[in-house]
């Protein structure tokens, strides 16, 4: 070795033996000015299976040729002209296996960080120092890192645009209640001031149309909600559905007609029984009908089709009316979306109805699916239900005795803490010729049986009253034969209208269960129908 030489040797080792001093977690190794290794740390020994007797004294590229062949040679002529570099790849697309076979580190998956320098002594560059860093746990946390952040503006975008259709909805709800209410205390109001009859006939039309709308709106709150929880019960039993389908056009067909809609209808003949809810898949089906007259413009079609499937029928509406984006259509069937929730929209609505059928012909084993070819281009519903095994049995007609019945001679003992609700009733009851007991209360209602010793022909109560309710009520008339009224026929008429509310008013002794609102001609006719007139 020459004076020259042994002087860059002496100076690189004092140059670099601080580098050496307690650095157990990284590799580190020196070349002088020529690129022959010439110190090799215990972390690089322990990684990459060369001892350090191996490394010292070869050239970089005798050891590793193959960093010439992958063009990274550059990288250590530019740290001896003065560069430095730093690469955060992989370390075996860099540091190539060496001639032996093993690869640099044996894990050549490990994630690491290396740093190519000049080496310098006194400002004068006699070497280079790579020093190589496993950072495969910095790596792991960063990815993590970076995932959790992901995961979190996710969640804060769905959150937004959960938070965004949830004022949406409540703007659109407190809309929906505003707007009828609105006529509702309006026409009240004038009617208080104007006699006139054409103006009172027509202001209660208007009164009950409004109404009707609003008890809608409830009753398709309640239905999500029940949806929602699982608490949506079926009483299915083999049904034409023909007879659904037309029952609902039924009920829509005034208003297709004043929009000169024409209603087309296709029956396939021979048509398979379903198993249905008549009443839950009426609903869903007059959801359907409807949408498609309130989109439809005036002079525009709809047809109706029912058809046999393989393993069931199959019930398609198609309109010619204002149709869907395409961009929209995977959320038509979302609850509370709407196309256009803005203050500017044209028709009403929750964006509960679409949701409402899809879950209840999903109930019944059916599936239910919308096209539309965009912007007014109109929209199909095809909505397919499975046969049913069992057939048809003979169909009972039920004939409507509200308009007929008579309550003359019949004594009624009507309960109600509210007050407008028990005096619409008693009037109503009276209308049909009965004789009318109205308490406020179930305490009274008892006090009058036991006290007063009057025996009514029938009970009629409310369930949620402050005190004592009315399943307490009819226990108790049950329970004590004082009264004579162990028998007493009664029913229960109340705001709390889910299945579970009708199976507990029959189990605590009431006769039949009318869900509010009901008007006084539906009372009637189930007055008469548990006593004799």
């Amino acid at each position: 070795m020459s004076t020259t030489d042994s002087k860059s040797s002496e100076l690189l080792a004092t140059a670099c033996r601080r580098w050496f001093e307690d650095l157990s977690d990284r590799g580190i190794f020196t070349t002088d000015a020529s690129l022959v290794i010439r110190t090799w740390n215990p972390w690089l020994e322990a990684q990459t299976g060369v001892a350090a007797r191996t490394a010292l004294g070869q050239s970089l590229f005798e050891l590793w040729p193959t960093l010439r062949e992958r063009g990274l040679d550059h990288y250590y002529h530019d740290a001896l002209a003065g560069g430095v570099c730093v690469l955060s790849e992989r370390l075996h697309k860099f540091l190539i296996p060496i001639s032996r076979g093993a690869s640099v580190f044996g894990m050549p998956e490990m994630a690491q960080s290396a740093r190519i320098a000049p080496l310098s002594v006194d400002d004068t560059i006699v070497g280079t120092i790579t020093v190589i860093e496993d950072v495969t746990e910095r790596v792991i946390n960063e990815r993590e890192l970076r995932s959790q952040i992901a995961a979190s503006e996710r969640a804060r975008t769905i959150a937004e645009d959960a938070s965004k259709l949830k004022d949406e909805f409540l703007a659109t709800l407190s809309h929906e209640i505003r707007t009828p209410l609105n006529a509702v205390l309006g026409w009240v109001r004038i009617l208080r001031t104007q006699k006139e009859t054409k103006s009172r006939d027509h202001g209660l039309e208007v009164i009950e149309r409004n109404a009707t709308a609003q008890l809608k709106l409830v009753e398709d709150l309640l239905d999500m909600a029940r949806v929602i929880s699982g608490k949506l019960r079926l009483d299915v039993r083999p049904a034409a559905i023909e007879g659904l389908v037309m029952a609902a056009i039924d009920v829509i067909e005034p208003s297709a007609a004043a929009k000169k809609i024409p209603i087309k209808i296709q029956v396939e003949p021979d048509l398979p029984p379903i198993n249905a809810d008549v009443d839950r898949l009426q609903q869903a089906i007059w959801n359907v009908m409807s949408n498609a007259v309130k989109f439809t413009q005036a002079g525009g079609r709809i047809d109706v089709r029912i058809a046999k499937t393989d393993d069931g029928v199959e019930l398609t509406v198609a309109d010619t009316g204002e149709g869907i984006e395409r961009e929209f259509l995977p959320y038509v069937f979302d609850r509370f979306r709407q196309a256009d929730a803005s203050a500017s929209r044209r028709h009403g609505g929750l964006g509960l109805g679409l949701a409402l059928v899809r879950q209840i012909v999903e109930l019944h084993g059916g599936t239910v699916a919308l096209d539309s070819g965009g912007k007014n281009r109109g929209t199909t519903f095809s909505l397919c239900l499975p046969a049913s095994s069992v057939p048809l049995g003979p169909t009972r007609v039920m004939p409507s005795r509200a308009a007929t019945v008579t309550l003359k001679g019949v004594t009624v003992l009507l309960v109600d803490d509210a007050s407008d609700g028990r005096e619409m009733l008693a009037t109503g009851l009276r209308g049909f010729g009965a004789t009318v007991e109205a308490v406020a209360s179930a305490d009274e209602a008892l006090h009058t049986l036991e006290e007063r010793r009057f025996i009514p022909d029938v009970l009629v109560s409310d369930i949620g009253m402050p005190g004592t309710d009315g399943y307490e009520l009819i226990r108790q008339v049950r329970d004590c034969s004082e009264f004579g009224a162990r028998d007493l026929p009664a029913i229960a008429v109340t705001a709390y209208a889910n299945p579970e509310d009708r199976i507990r008013s029959l189990e605590a002794g009431y006769q039949l269960h009318l869900a509010k609102p009901v008007d006084a001609a539906a009372v009637a006719a189930a007055i008469a129908s548990l006593v004799t007139v």
